[in-house]
Formats: structure tokens, C-alpha cells, sequence
């Protein structure tokens, strides 16, 4: 449908589709302008460690974004240094818990509204409109692209600084890869779990709304999200399932 290059994928955008929570009742179709990408620390920034093995990148967009809670901290240190040390500490928990190659999510959000590279080489891929695999959603990482948040949102919503660098984020991927707002969902609408929480899921339709703005799209109606009725995280980063049968990459 789409050719190969990423210019080719941001002239049209991609049809929404419908999915469990804030399913799609009506659709705009317009051609997107291209936006100035947001800053975006990198991991040399962060010092991140080397991975076990380079990422494995294709030759291709993914179709959805997934937007997820780190199942951290609600901390109030805003620093750039303090989402610094978030990334590492994201980093060792999924290379040395999980026993993972890298960083699983593609990019993390603090709750000060710094934007950072995950897995390695995801920002050069973002950049030529390609996609890396990473591991955080089960079974559905070939396709998908992860959007880590700082914080847990079950009950209190993101800071006001997270929330526009995630609107800011949301609109640059949509704007890179040909997206819809509509591909924008909730980790939940893939596997069983509460993330992104029952508060920043039910935030996902403004999301998409404000998303739309940005790329100068008509305002689109959703229907209300529902409760997962799933439990919270057990335990610091358990945002629910990662990787799955069909995943073969960790």
C-alpha cells in the first residue's frame, strides 16, 4: 500500500483499527505535514551498557504504538539526571532479570518530560523510517513500537510535563511511520494486564485527539475505554507481559 521510503509512508496515513479499548467509530484521512522531531536523549547520553547482541531492525514501519507505565516510582526529582538513572536502571533490571539483550522498549518518557533512546539503534531506525524489535509487548513485538512512561497511573495521572512529551512523541512516530492516531493503543489491548494503568489508559482517546491536532487531522470519536479489572505490577518495572511464544527476539 505504502512504498518504501519513509517519505512515501508519511504522505498518507495508515486506517485506524478497532481495538479493545477506545475503539475507532469514525476516521479522518489527511495527509500529514512533516514535523520536527522532538529532542531525544540518546543512550550514549544516559551511559547506557552495550547490549548482549545489536538489536535486530526491519526493513519496515511498525503499525502500532504502545503506550506503557514503567510500573516505578511516582517520583518528583524532574531532573534530567534522574531520568538518566530510570534508564539505566531499566536497562540493568531487563539485561540482568529478565536476562534480555537490551533495554526492552523502544523509548521511555520521564515524569520530568525527557524523551530517551531504549533499545539500541532504535533512534537510527526511527530516523530512516525502519523498525527495531524490541520486547514489550508479548507476541507482538515484530510490529509494534513501545513507549515506556514513567510512573504508575492506576490510580493518578501523569505529570503534565510526561503527558506533552508524549503527545510530542506520539505525533513525531505517526508523523515518521504514515500512522493514524488510531494506531496508538494501550499495552493491555495486546496481552492480559493493567498497563499503562486504569488512568493513562482512559487518557488514550485525548491522546489520539491531541495527536490528530498536531498533525492537523479531524478530531475522531472513541468509545470510553473500560477497566481492566486486572491487577496492578507486583513488583518495580512488572508492566505485564513482555515476551511471548511468537516474540524471537529478547
Amino acid at each position: 500500500m505504502f512504498g518504501d521510503s519513509p517519505l512515501d509512508r508519511r504522505t498518507l496515513l495508515r486506517g485506524g483499527v478497532t481495538v479493545t479499548g477506545g475503539a475507532l467509530l469514525g476516521v479522518a484521512a489527511t495527509a500529514s505535514p512533516a514535523l520536527a522531531a522532538p529532542m531525544v536523549h540518546t543512550r550514549a547520553d544516559w551511559n547506557a551498557r552495550p547490549p548482549k547482541s545489536p538489536a535486530t531492525v526491519l526493513n519496515q514501519a511498525p503499525d502500532h504504538i504502545v503506550v506503557h507505565h514503567t510500573a516505578s516510582a511516582n517520583q518528583t526529582d524532574y531532573s534530567v539526571a534522574a531520568a538518566y538513572a530510570l534508564s539505566r536502571s531499566i536497562q540493568n533490571f531487563h539485561m540482568d532479570s529478565n536476562g534480555w539483550a537490551d533495554t526492552g522498549q523502544q523509548l521511555t518518557i520521564s515524569r520530568g518530560g525527557h524523551l530517551m533512546e531504549g533499545r539500541n539503534r532504535s533512534l537510527s531506525a526511527i530516523q530512516a523510517g525502519d523498525h527495531v524489535v524490541g520486547a514489550h509487548v508479548a507476541n507482538h513485538n515484530s510490529h509494534t513500537i513501545g513507549i515506556e512512561n514513567e510512573g504508575i497511573y492506576m490510580t493518578v495521572a501523569p505529570t503534565a510535563a510526561l503527558w506533552a512529551k508524549l503527545v510530542e512523541t506520539c505525533a513525531w512516530l505517526c508523523d515518521v511511520y504514515g500512522l493514524s492516531p488510531s494506531a496508538i493503543v494501550g499495552h493491555r489491548d495486546y496481552n492480559a494486564t493493567a498497563c499503562p494503568g486504569d488512568v493513562l489508559y482512559a487518557m488514550l482517546p485525548d491522546l489520539r485527539n491531541e495527536v490528530a491536532a498536531k498533525l492537523n487531522l479531524a478530531r475522531v470519536r472513541y468509545s470510553p475505554p473500560k477497566p481492566s479489572r486486572m491487577p496492578g505490577p507486583r513488583h518495580t518495572f512488572d508492566h505485564g507481559p513482555a515476551i511471548g511464544p511468537a516474540d524471537r527476539v529478547r
